[in-house]
């Protein structure tokens, strides 16, 4: 179901007869009209439609409903490794060819060319451009192959199974080490709990090629695949290709049954309890199951049902998200919902929760109470109304930008069509449905579910967390007693007032002193009475979509050493006391309905603001700005309650070996910097935190607003962008202090370092290759050094995981910044096994120093400028690519305009200016840092 929406003046443009109509309760949900779908006489089902965002492009999705839960005892994790298999070698696209063509027309692997295998699908996702016949004929001839004509030698299996067992590696860990404890009760005798997608290790080292052979047979065929076809395309040119490639292909002549897998109901509650040393945090997780089968939307009436649910489901999680505002959170986080289970034919009433380390049984115990207080007293009108109009306004958004939509949203859609009968009716249907249905909807509506939903069997209470000397691991008798509700001491939920405003000061005007436009970029600057300046550009990318960003030089760079680790982790902190003596809560209340939202943020050489809203909503954007620059509360139980929910989520973080691995790592090479407090707060380091200290500094970095610049993309209206600008900026306080950037002349040590970190039981390892120094910034060198990242990534895919498969995934990066000193980063990254650390260190190495020596191989050079060159036009249509590079321009002190010379740019990048970057940058002083399990 597509996001919901709001605007009640649309009603009178639907004749009354035609709501009656369209939505009578019995009638049939309709399937949207723009999409063309089919079925071939061999049961292959398609999807078609045509659309423009992006252009020139066209998503191709292969779908097959055949997952993990369909193997056989002695195939577990093959359906994963077909998946695998696919991408290394077709009857058209042999061995690695497949990969290599597709980045030469500019697809990146892993990033745009994916898949996945759940238990009950798999799905490959092929994007490709759609202006040129040929990469068509050959996407389709992909797709076509993935389903039908598999290479699956002996050679290329044994070769891949190294892959597989790398990503099966990635996995191992406390989660899932706890999954395989809890699985077989939250899946109570299903076949589920047996069928984990990635399989076993056993099976994956030593299965039988004619294992896979005959999975990939049984079940890669005709009446279980769909494909789809969303894009900048021809709609009838696409069933001809849909046809021509897929028609001959016949289902197996006896065909085994797609079954589907029951997960059984139970009369007990089952409590699962379960610890980790690695584990990092704490979950309370409470399921009730449903008796029988998911219901498929079909009628009218099931989509007014699923709106009711959806809106009981929001009155109750803004309950629980005030809980987590409160000065004594119980929780970093809760919510509960209706949905599905990890079985396609199980869904449940759940609630969720991460508490403290020590508060499991207190956080159930809220869990359930807010649950039964919903069930016995129901919701407010306050409460119903406020959902209304939250749902509302997001169909409303839904709909205004329903021609701005990206095709890979759609795919998505009648992916969930094809494998789960979920509706697609298409959100013109969808918001007049809501415009009609919504207002209908009483509090009687929305009080029934949870009546239906809790019982007392077929209930599941999964509780997960660390192991730690000291700390008490709770009992299955304090869970049971924990979910016991004594009916009569619940009482009803209070709902306060709601806030009728988000100032309390009165605002006096400024004025705007000079305009001036860009025509080369369609831009238009303000210059306003305190100083600051604005700068809009008008665009038609989306329609309900306006972003904003505002920023100042200065930064925690301006603060003392003590004052910079003092305030370190209280920043965060400030904008959860709120702004005009309102409440997180109060303020949350009164947004409702209402899409606008900033974020204040101060880094280490600026300080700022982001926020969105939709051209309706934009003053109150303004509003909030306001706030927080002139009335930002200062509330030290605020303070507190947003550190007991840090604390729940940080507190054993560093028990994951990965993360451990990154503070040891961090806190070696910033261990002479002064400033440094770690990467994450202790309980050492909120005990010298001090919020007072980071408010007063946080006021002083919003004393002076002349000093910033703000920016607006979107569908802005000029005359209304340039009147809020001079009543809520052009009045601001200002000052005639203008900061500059500071650089303190810390730095990281260099030289050729080695750092090895032990940590973690099981045999996995992580490795990072980072080169950095000062530099004297250059646009074209910095463009050399991503370029040479891609390149490398590409040599490093086809070496370390295709030639010697010793990896799953593996990346290189390289960028440059000019503040707030002049330098550049470069990096390399892999998971492995930690018996091959040093020799794919070697391997990554090699692979640099060929560039370094050689320079990089012209078809390498022309699939990072295909790929680059395919983002660019595509990032140029969209809001949130022009806003980074306003923000960016103001870092470089450069003219924005130079977004425009991005594609000649790119195209200009030669081999030899990427062998230039890499002999200069990275030919010495690097720090290799290593992560391998503990010595037993």
């Amino acid at each position: 179901m597509t996001q919901l929406h709001k605007t009640w003046l649309l009603l009178l443009a639907f004749p009354l007869s035609v709501a009656a109509q369209d939505f009578n309760g019995t009638s049939k949900i309709p399937f949207d009209s723009n999409v063309k779908t089919g079925k071939l006489p061999n049961g292959l089902t398609y999807f078609i439609r045509k659309n423009a965002k992006p252009e020139n492009k066209v998503d191709l999705r292969l779908v097959v409903n055949a997952g993990s839960i369909l193997e056989e005892d002695d195939q577990q994790g093959l359906a994963h490794f077909m998946e695998h298999m696919n991408f290394n070698g077709t009857k058209r696209f042999p061995k690695n060819k497949l990969v290599d063509y597709l980045q030469s027309i500019g697809v990146k692997f892993g990033q745009h060319l994916n898949a996945y295998t759940s238990f009950d699908e798999t799905a490959y996702f092929l994007p490709i451009p759609s202006d040129d016949p040929d990469k068509l004929e050959k996407g389709f001839q992909i797709i076509e192959d993935w389903a039908f004509n598999a290479n699956l030698t002996p050679d290329e299996i044994d070769k891949e199974r190294g892959v597989v067992l790398e990503e099966y590696r990635l996995g191992l860990g406390a989660g899932k080490r706890m999954l395989g404890r809890y699985m077989p009760k939250m899946l109570y005798q299903s076949h589920y709990a047996d069928r984990l997608p990635i399989g076993k290790k056993d099976i994956l080292e030593n299965f039988k090629y004619d294992k896979l052979v005959s999975f990939y047979k049984d079940w890669y065929r005709p009446d279980l695949i769909s494909v789809i076809v969303v894009g900048d395309i021809d709609v009838a040119e696409m069933e001809k290709k849909i046809k021509a490639h897929f028609s001959a292909y016949e289902n197996p002549k006896n065909e085994k049954p797609r079954k589907t897998f029951d997960v059984p109901n139970h009369k007990e509650t089952f409590v699962a309890i379960e610890s980790d040393k690695e584990a990092s945090n704490s979950n309370v997780q409470l399921m009730y199951k449903d008796y029988g089968l998911p219901k498929v939307m079909v009628t009218v009436d099931d989509y007014k049902k699923s709106l009711m649910e959806g809106l009981f489901t929001s009155m109750l999680n803004n309950r629980f998200a005030e809980l987590t505002n409160s000065p004594t959170p119980p929780f970093t986080y809760g919510y509960s919902y209706h949905g599905r289970t990890y079985a396609r034919t199980k869904e449940a009433f759940q609630s969720v929760a991460m508490p403290q380390e020590d508060k499991q049984l207190s956080a159930l115990k809220v869990l359930v109470t807010e649950n039964a207080r919903a069930k016995k007293f129901g919701f407010t009108q306050g409460e119903l109304d406020r959902a209304k109009s939250q749902f509302l306004s997001e169909y409303e958004t839904s709909y205004n930008d329903r021609d701005k939509t990206e095709s890979q949203n759609f795919v998505g859609e009648y992916q969930s069509y094809f494998l789960q009968s979920r509706p697609v009716p298409g959100i013109e249907w969808e918001y007049k449905a809501a415009q009609k249905m919504i207002p209908e909807i009483t509090l009687n509506d929305v009080t029934s579910f949870l009546k239906e939903y809790i019982k007392e069997d077929n209930r599941v209470v999964i509780i997960t967390g660390p192991e730690k000397d000291g700390l008490k691991k709770v009992t299955e008798q304090e869970v049971l007693e924990a979910i016991k509700i004594n009916d009569s001491d619940i009482t009803p939920y209070q709902d306060t007032e709601m806030a009728t405003g988000l100032l309390r000061k009165d605002v006096k005007p400024g004025s705007i002193v000079k305009k001036e436009s860009d025509a080369k970029i369609g831009s238009t600057t303000l210059y306003l009475s305190n100083g600051a300046k604005v700068t809009y550009k008008k665009t038609d990318f989306k329609n309900d979509e306006i972003l904003m960003e505002a920023v100042s030089w200065g930064g925690t760079n301006q603060y003392s050493n003590e004052e910079a680790k003092k305030t370190n982790f209280a920043n965060g902190a400030l904008p959860e006391a709120g702004f005009s003596g309102l409440k997180l809560n109060d303020i949350n209340k009164f947004m409702t309905g209402k899409i606008a939202s900033v974020y204040p943020y101060i880094s280490d050489v600026t300080e700022g603001m982001s926020g969105s809203a939709t051209p309706k909503d934009l003053e109150y954007m303004f509003q909030t700005m306001y706030a927080y620059f002139t009335d930002l509360n200062m509330d030290q139980e605020a303070f507190e309650g947003y550190k007991q929910k840090q604390s729940a989520f940080y507190k054993n973080l560093s028990s994951q070996p990965g993360v451990f691995f990154q503070k040891e790592l961090y806190s070696y090479l910033l261990k002479d910097n002064p400033r440094f407090n770690g990467i994450f707060p202790d309980d050492e380091s909120w005990k010298t935190t001090d919020y007072e200290l980071a408010y007063n500094k946080a006021k002083e970095r919003f004393a002076n607003a002349g000093d910033f610049e703000f920016y607006f993309v979107g569908n802005v209206d000029e005359k209304v962008i340039e009147a809020l600008s001079a009543k809520y900026l052009a009045s601001l306080p200002a000052t005639d202090r203008k900061d500059k950037v500071v650089d303190l002349g810390y730095r990281m040590p260099k030289g050729d370092l080695k750092k090895v970190v032990n940590k973690g039981t099981d045999p996995k390892s992580n490795v990072t290759i980072m080169y950095y120094g000062d530099a004297t910034y250059s646009a074209k060198e910095a463009l050399a050094l991503e370029a040479l990242g891609e390149v490398l990534t590409i040599k490093l895919i086809e070496q370390l995981r295709e030639n010697e498969s010793g990896v799953y995934g593996i990346s290189a990066y390289g960028n440059m910044s000019k503040v707030p000193y002049g330098s550049y980063f470069f990096t390399i990254g892999f998971p492995c096994g930690p018996e091959n650390t040093d020799k794919l260190v070697t391997s990554a190495l090699n692979e640099l120093q060929k560039i370094i020596d050689k320079g990089p191989e012209a078809k390498d050079v022309e699939k990072y400028k295909e790929a680059e060159l395919l983002d660019y036009k595509k990032n140029i249509k969209e809001n949130s690519y022009w806003m980074e590079n306003f923000t960016a321009a103001y870092t470089n002190s450069v003219s924005p305009a130079e977004i425009l010379t991005k594609e000649a740019r790119i195209k200009a990048v030669t081999a030899k200016d990427i062998q230039d970057v890499a002999k200069k940058y990275l030919s010495k002083d690097k720090v290799i840092g290593i992560l391998m399990p503990e010595k037993i």
